[in-house]
Protein backbone atom coordinates (compact mmCIF):
# COMPACT_ATOMS: atom_id res chain seq x y z
CA UNK A 1 0.00 0.00 0.00
CA UNK A 2 1.63 3.25 -1.04
CA UNK A 3 2.04 6.14 1.52
CA UNK A 4 -1.00 8.61 0.87
CA UNK A 5 -3.56 5.92 -0.50
CA UNK A 6 -6.88 5.12 1.37
CA UNK A 7 -6.49 1.64 3.21
CA UNK A 8 -10.04 -0.38 2.62
CA UNK A 9 -10.00 -2.71 5.99
CA UNK A 10 -12.32 -5.11 6.98
CA UNK A 11 -12.95 -6.40 10.76
CA UNK A 12 -13.39 -9.66 11.16
CA UNK A 13 -15.35 -9.59 14.84
CA UNK A 14 -16.83 -6.72 16.31
CA UNK A 15 -16.14 -7.00 19.86
CA UNK A 16 -14.25 -4.54 22.45
CA UNK A 17 -10.78 -5.23 20.29
CA UNK A 18 -12.19 -3.89 16.96
CA UNK A 19 -14.21 -1.01 18.89
CA UNK A 20 -11.06 0.07 20.17
CA UNK A 21 -8.62 -0.44 17.39
CA UNK A 22 -11.79 1.08 15.12
CA UNK A 23 -12.31 4.71 17.71
CA UNK A 24 -7.86 5.28 17.52
CA UNK A 25 -8.04 4.75 13.71
CA UNK A 26 -10.17 7.93 13.33
CA UNK A 27 -8.33 10.40 11.57
CA UNK A 28 -6.42 7.85 9.40
CA UNK A 29 -5.77 7.34 5.34
CA UNK A 30 -8.12 3.97 6.70
CA UNK A 31 -11.12 3.15 5.37
CA UNK A 32 -13.67 0.37 7.31
CA UNK A 33 -15.17 -1.08 4.54
CA UNK A 34 -16.69 -4.33 6.04
CA UNK A 35 -16.87 -5.97 9.78
CA UNK A 36 -17.97 -9.79 9.78
CA UNK A 37 -19.68 -11.42 12.68
CA UNK A 38 -21.44 -15.00 13.37
CA UNK A 39 -24.38 -15.64 10.91
CA UNK A 40 -27.13 -15.24 13.43
CA UNK A 41 -26.19 -12.91 15.61
CA UNK A 42 -27.74 -9.39 16.51
CA UNK A 43 -26.17 -7.09 14.09
CA UNK A 44 -24.26 -4.09 15.48
CA UNK A 45 -25.84 -1.05 15.80
CA UNK A 46 -22.57 0.81 16.08
CA UNK A 47 -20.95 -0.33 12.80
CA UNK A 48 -18.43 2.21 10.71
CA UNK A 49 -20.26 4.45 8.43
CA UNK A 50 -20.59 2.67 4.96
CA UNK A 51 -19.30 -0.47 6.40
CA UNK A 52 -21.11 -3.79 5.31
CA UNK A 53 -22.01 -6.55 7.59
CA UNK A 54 -20.38 -9.96 6.54
CA UNK A 55 -22.13 -13.25 8.16
CA UNK A 56 -19.89 -15.41 5.65
CA UNK A 57 -16.38 -15.72 3.56
CA UNK A 58 -17.55 -15.63 0.61
CA UNK A 59 -18.66 -12.17 1.14
CA UNK A 60 -15.93 -10.87 1.67
CA UNK A 61 -14.21 -10.61 -1.96
CA UNK A 62 -17.01 -8.16 -3.09
CA UNK A 63 -15.83 -5.63 -0.51
CA UNK A 64 -12.42 -5.90 -1.70
CA UNK A 65 -10.68 -4.98 1.35
CA UNK A 66 -6.42 -4.58 1.45
CA UNK A 67 -6.38 -5.73 4.32
CA UNK A 68 -8.53 -8.12 6.76
CA UNK A 69 -7.69 -7.73 10.91
CA UNK A 70 -9.43 -11.13 12.97
CA UNK A 71 -10.52 -10.45 16.30
CA UNK A 72 -12.99 -13.12 16.69
CA UNK A 73 -11.09 -15.97 18.10
CA UNK A 74 -9.41 -18.57 16.68
CA UNK A 75 -12.16 -20.25 15.36
CA UNK A 76 -12.48 -17.48 12.38
CA UNK A 77 -8.76 -17.87 11.36
CA UNK A 78 -9.06 -20.33 9.55
CA UNK A 79 -12.17 -19.42 7.42
CA UNK A 80 -11.86 -15.70 6.73
CA UNK A 81 -7.62 -16.70 6.42
CA UNK A 82 -8.70 -18.71 3.30
CA UNK A 83 -11.10 -16.76 1.84
CA UNK A 84 -8.63 -13.48 2.59
CA UNK A 85 -5.47 -14.62 1.33
CA UNK A 86 -7.14 -16.27 -1.42
CA UNK A 87 -8.28 -12.52 -2.55
CA UNK A 88 -5.32 -11.56 -2.63
CA UNK A 89 -5.69 -9.28 0.51
CA UNK A 90 -3.42 -9.80 3.78
CA UNK A 91 -4.55 -11.24 6.83
CA UNK A 92 -3.54 -9.67 10.22
CA UNK A 93 -4.18 -12.56 12.82
CA UNK A 94 -4.64 -11.45 16.49
CA UNK A 95 -6.09 -15.03 17.49
CA UNK A 96 -2.63 -16.22 17.48
CA UNK A 97 -3.65 -19.66 19.10
CA UNK A 98 -5.16 -20.70 16.16
CA UNK A 99 -1.86 -21.81 15.44
CA UNK A 100 -1.64 -24.52 18.02
CA UNK A 101 -2.67 -26.48 14.32
CA UNK A 102 0.02 -26.73 12.66
CA UNK A 103 -1.67 -27.87 9.91
CA UNK A 104 -3.42 -24.40 9.46
CA UNK A 105 -0.50 -22.42 9.68
CA UNK A 106 1.22 -24.32 6.89
CA UNK A 107 -1.83 -24.26 5.21
CA UNK A 108 -2.60 -20.72 5.04
CA UNK A 109 0.72 -19.73 4.72
CA UNK A 110 0.84 -21.76 1.29
CA UNK A 111 -2.07 -19.67 -0.23
CA UNK A 112 -0.14 -16.35 0.86
CA UNK A 113 2.29 -17.16 -0.93
CA UNK A 114 0.47 -18.40 -3.79
CA UNK A 115 -1.84 -15.29 -3.92
CA UNK A 116 1.35 -12.65 -3.40
CA UNK A 117 -0.14 -11.93 -0.03
CA UNK A 118 0.69 -12.13 3.60
CA UNK A 119 -0.27 -13.74 6.75
CA UNK A 120 0.67 -11.23 9.71
CA UNK A 121 0.59 -12.32 13.30
CA UNK A 122 0.22 -9.54 15.54
CA UNK A 123 2.07 -9.29 18.53
CA UNK A 124 -0.85 -8.65 20.62
CA UNK A 125 -0.42 -8.35 24.13
CA UNK A 126 3.44 -8.22 24.11
CA UNK A 127 6.40 -6.56 23.66
CA UNK A 128 9.62 -7.38 21.61
CA UNK A 129 8.47 -9.75 19.78
CA UNK A 130 10.57 -7.92 16.59
CA UNK A 131 13.95 -8.77 19.44
CA UNK A 132 13.05 -12.26 20.04
CA UNK A 133 12.47 -12.93 15.77
CA UNK A 134 15.48 -10.97 15.08
CA UNK A 135 17.24 -13.01 18.09
CA UNK A 136 16.46 -16.50 16.48
CA UNK A 137 18.50 -15.86 13.39
CA UNK A 138 21.72 -16.93 15.51
CA UNK A 139 19.54 -19.90 17.40
CA UNK A 140 18.44 -20.05 21.00
CA UNK A 141 18.55 -21.96 23.85
CA UNK A 142 15.37 -21.11 25.71
CA UNK A 143 12.03 -19.86 25.79
CA UNK A 144 10.21 -19.16 28.91
CA UNK A 145 7.05 -16.81 29.06
CA UNK A 146 5.04 -16.78 32.07
CA UNK A 147 1.20 -15.14 32.08
CA UNK A 148 0.15 -13.53 35.34
CA UNK A 149 -3.93 -12.26 35.72
CA UNK A 150 -6.03 -11.57 38.02
CA UNK A 151 -8.07 -14.58 39.26
CA UNK A 152 -11.56 -12.88 37.40
CA UNK A 153 -9.56 -13.37 34.10
CA UNK A 154 -9.14 -16.45 34.10
CA UNK A 155 -12.81 -17.80 35.32
CA UNK A 156 -14.63 -19.72 32.16
CA UNK A 157 -11.57 -21.29 31.52
CA UNK A 158 -10.02 -24.61 32.81
CA UNK A 159 -8.48 -22.87 35.60
CA UNK A 160 -11.62 -23.18 37.58
CA UNK A 161 -10.79 -26.57 38.12
CA UNK A 162 -6.99 -26.55 38.91
CA UNK A 163 -7.39 -23.76 41.78
CA UNK A 164 -9.93 -22.19 44.10
CA UNK A 165 -9.87 -18.69 41.95
CA UNK A 166 -11.95 -17.30 44.07
CA UNK A 167 -10.44 -18.13 47.30
CA UNK A 168 -6.75 -17.22 46.74
CA UNK A 169 -4.46 -15.13 48.70
CA UNK A 170 -1.36 -15.64 46.88
CA UNK A 171 -0.31 -16.31 43.57
CA UNK A 172 -0.87 -19.67 42.06
CA UNK A 173 0.27 -21.71 39.13
CA UNK A 174 -1.82 -23.77 38.03
CA UNK A 175 -0.32 -24.95 34.13
CA UNK A 176 3.41 -25.25 33.08
CA UNK A 177 4.20 -26.82 29.76
CA UNK A 178 4.38 -26.18 26.21
CA UNK A 179 2.84 -23.25 24.03
CA UNK A 180 0.79 -25.18 22.06
CA UNK A 181 -0.67 -27.30 25.22
CA UNK A 182 -1.49 -23.85 26.70
CA UNK A 183 -3.00 -22.11 23.79
CA UNK A 184 -5.17 -25.27 23.07
CA UNK A 185 -6.45 -25.04 26.91
CA UNK A 186 -6.85 -21.76 27.37
CA UNK A 187 -7.43 -19.86 23.60
CA UNK A 188 -8.53 -16.85 25.00
CA UNK A 189 -5.70 -16.29 27.89
CA UNK A 190 -3.20 -17.50 26.79
CA UNK A 191 -3.11 -16.51 23.24
CA UNK A 192 0.45 -14.91 22.83
CA UNK A 193 2.01 -18.05 23.95
CA UNK A 194 1.77 -19.14 20.36
CA UNK A 195 3.11 -15.35 18.98
CA UNK A 196 6.34 -15.63 21.04
CA UNK A 197 6.60 -19.39 20.00
CA UNK A 198 6.35 -18.17 16.04
CA UNK A 199 8.85 -15.37 17.23
CA UNK A 200 11.30 -17.80 19.01
CA UNK A 201 11.88 -21.42 19.18
CA UNK A 202 8.28 -23.27 18.20
CA UNK A 203 5.58 -24.06 19.69
CA UNK A 204 6.59 -27.25 21.34
CA UNK A 205 9.89 -25.85 22.60
CA UNK A 206 8.25 -22.88 24.03
CA UNK A 207 7.87 -22.98 27.88
CA UNK A 208 4.47 -21.46 29.45
CA UNK A 209 3.27 -21.02 32.76
CA UNK A 210 0.48 -19.66 33.63
CA UNK A 211 -0.46 -17.95 37.01
CA UNK A 212 -3.52 -16.18 39.00
CA UNK A 213 -2.56 -13.34 41.06
CA UNK A 214 -4.91 -12.51 43.69
CA UNK A 215 -2.64 -9.23 43.49
CA UNK A 216 -2.59 -8.27 40.15
CA UNK A 217 -4.68 -5.30 38.85
CA UNK A 218 -3.36 -6.39 35.04
CA UNK A 219 -2.39 -8.75 32.94
CA UNK A 220 1.05 -9.01 32.91
CA UNK A 221 3.78 -11.11 30.61
CA UNK A 222 7.30 -12.31 31.47
CA UNK A 223 9.45 -13.66 29.15
CA UNK A 224 12.79 -14.88 28.77
CA UNK A 225 14.83 -15.41 26.00
CA UNK A 226 18.65 -17.22 26.18
CA UNK A 227 20.64 -17.92 23.08
CA UNK A 228 23.62 -16.75 21.07
CA UNK A 229 23.00 -12.99 21.26
CA UNK A 230 23.07 -12.93 25.03
CA UNK A 231 19.84 -13.02 27.05
CA UNK A 232 16.72 -11.11 26.79
CA UNK A 233 14.18 -10.21 29.52
CA UNK A 234 10.84 -8.68 29.19
CA UNK A 235 8.32 -7.83 31.14
CA UNK A 236 5.22 -5.69 30.14
CA UNK A 237 1.76 -5.24 32.26
CA UNK A 238 -1.80 -4.18 30.22
CA UNK A 239 -4.40 -3.06 31.76
CA UNK A 240 -7.70 -5.32 30.45
CA UNK A 241 -10.02 -3.32 28.32
CA UNK A 242 -12.74 -2.44 30.16
CA UNK A 243 -15.31 -4.47 28.09
CA UNK A 244 -13.21 -7.79 28.36
CA UNK A 245 -10.96 -8.76 30.79
CA UNK A 246 -9.81 -11.54 29.28
CA UNK A 247 -8.01 -9.21 26.40
CA UNK A 248 -4.88 -6.62 27.06
CA UNK A 249 -5.39 -2.98 26.33
CA UNK A 250 -1.88 -3.10 24.59
CA UNK A 251 -3.53 -6.00 21.93
CA UNK A 252 -5.33 -3.02 20.56
CA UNK A 253 -3.11 -0.88 20.55
CA UNK A 254 -0.54 -3.44 18.90
CA UNK A 255 -3.13 -4.09 16.08
CA UNK A 256 -3.90 -0.44 15.49
CA UNK A 257 0.07 0.29 15.29
CA UNK A 258 0.27 -2.91 12.62
CA UNK A 259 -2.34 -1.09 10.58
CA UNK A 260 -1.16 2.19 10.86
CA UNK A 261 2.34 0.75 9.50
CA UNK A 262 1.10 0.34 6.79
CA UNK A 263 0.07 3.87 5.57
CA UNK A 264 2.68 5.95 7.24
CA UNK A 265 5.88 7.34 5.62
CA UNK A 266 7.93 6.33 8.73
CA UNK A 267 8.20 3.27 10.55
CA UNK A 268 9.65 2.86 13.75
Amino acid sequence: MSTGSQLRIAFVGWGAMARTACRLLEGSPVEIVAVAVRAGSEPPKDLPPGASLLTSPDELASTHPDVVAETAGRDAVGPWGRATLEAGADFIVSSASAFADTTLLEELTGIAAAHDAQLHVQPGALGAVDAIAAASLLGLDSVEHRIIKPPSAWKGTPAEERCALDALVEPAAFFSGAATEAASQFSKNANVAITTALAGVGPEDTQITLVADPAATENRHEITVVGDFGQLDVSISSRPLPDNPKTSTMAALNLVRCIKNRVTPLIV
